[in-house]
């Protein structure tokens, strides 16, 4: 995970989107290591080959494991961890913000709630009924302490651009908020280089 020198880099702890695992991210961490940061890449119980049911309390406890795991190493400054979840892992990841704040948190295409994605994409469903796992990022927004920057695309056709700003305004910590002319999927939010800037800007300041 890190590089050598006398100084620890920041270190980038990685939560993934649904259906994703550690391989598909492992362009992103190039690019970030490209740049001077650490990066562990992680999986969810259930996701990677993993056993285990993945649940809302289930991934909340993998990301705690994560962040006891980079704690643990002694090339690595505890002062200078940095969370970033993508969709389903931002959730994940502003939930152990809360919990364990680190020094910066990057939330790339975040949602409010899941039950209002739900109602979103099925809007005759009662889906807060239907729904198990609801990840309230919106509720737990207010109680952020550390900067974040929240990453959102224009094109974005499964979490809106609207409910990501409807999750910012939630956000009373120093924030930023950046638009990037993609949908979802797309390889801008892949390792796209306007991404990966703006995330080493972000993290490197003092």
């Amino acid at each position: 995970m890190p590089g050598s020198g006398s100084s620890p880099r920041p270190t980038v702890v990685v939560f993934n989107g649904n259906a994703g695992h550690r391989g598909y991210r492992v362009s992103l961490a190039s690019a970030l290591r490209s740049q001077g940061l650490n990066v562990l890449l992680t999986d969810y119980r259930g996701y990677g080959g993993n056993p285990g049911s993945p649940t809302e309390e289930g991934l909340a406890d993998d990301a705690r494991a994560a962040h006891a795991y980079v704690l643990s190493r002694p090339d690595v400054d505890a002062t200078r961890i940095v969370y970033f979840g993508e969709s389903l892992g931002a959730a994940v990841a502003l939930r152990l913000a809360v919990e364990h704040p680190p020094s910066a948190l990057v939330l790339r295409s975040p949602f409010a709630s899941m039950t209002l994605v739900g109602q979103h994409h099925y809007p005759l469903l009662p889906v807060r009924l239907l729904l198990r796992d609801r990840f309230p990022s919106i509720e737990r927004a207010p109680r952020l302490r550390c900067p974040v920057l929240i990453i959102a695309g224009t094109l974005d056709t499964i979490i809106p651009i609207g409910h990501t700003r409807r999750l910012y305004d939630a956000i009373t910590a120093p924030k930023t908020f950046l638009e990037i002319d993609a949908d979802h999927n797309d390889h801008a939010f892949l390792d796209g280089d306007q991404m990966i800037q703006a995330i080493v800007r972000f993290v490197s300041k003092p």
